[in-house]
């Protein structure tokens, strides 16, 4: 898929845009958050024509006469799945496509505060809990030791409110910027990245 193709896909759904003189858009690609609507009804412009068989522009009455010699009743070709391409992903189409999973189907999701930026945990997400996260307000990971959903602070009171979300350059990685109540560890510290320093040279500009 070209980039052109791939920014056409993710238009109706993400706020960023990647700009091709400047390669990836500053803080990723932001996605935008929903809210839990019923699928809306389809709209005229995709209602099939009268005499047209669906999934073509052809009328029936237009349609080869060996087509129509065995029954009065055309043929109806049946599409192989729904225009999503991540088939029963509750995600748009184009961010489902976007999103490049690991063999779990899993993205990993840095966590943020939001008004600080200190960074505070990473998690994992499949696309349900991408979706509830986008939904809901609130964070919900997926744990691959458990292998069930968990949603922060459900037990602990430790709630991380949703400010916004971005996806990388690549589509591997989330960033999710939050208002983190109490502590973000399960060891009960405020950041998973509590002081365990590695020995590093430290580079200097110039």
């Amino acid at each position: 898929m070209s980039r052109a193709e791939w920014r056409g896909n993710l238009a109706p759904v993400l706020s960023g845009v990647v700009d091709p003189q400047a390669g990836c858009r500053p803080g990723g690609t932001r996605l935008d958050l929903m809210s839990e609507q019923p699928a809306p009804a389809p709209s005229p412009a995709n209602a099939v024509p009268a005499g047209a068989v669906p999934g073509s522009s052809v009328p029936v009455d237009a349609a080869p006469a060996s087509s129509t010699r065995a029954s009065s009743t055309p043929t109806v070709p049946v599409p192989a799945q729904a225009p999503t391409a991540a088939s029963g992903s509750p995600l748009p189409a184009g961010l489902a496509d976007a999103l490049k999973r690991d063999s779990a189907g899993l993205v990993a999701a840095i966590v943020q505060q939001f008004d600080t930026h200190e960074v505070l945990m990473l998690g994992w997400m499949d696309d349900e809990a991408l979706h509830r996260t986008m939904t809901s307000g609130r964070v919900t990971f997926y744990s691959r030791s458990r292998q069930e959903y968990w949603r922060k602070g459900d037990t602990s009171g430790h709630v991380q409110w949703v400010k916004s979300l971005a996806m990388d350059c690549d589509g591997d990685a989330l960033l999710v910027r939050v208002d983190q109540v109490g502590a973000a560890c399960h060891t009960g510290t405020r950041t998973c990245f509590d002081g365990r320093e590695l020995d590093a040279v430290v580079g200097h500009a110039g």
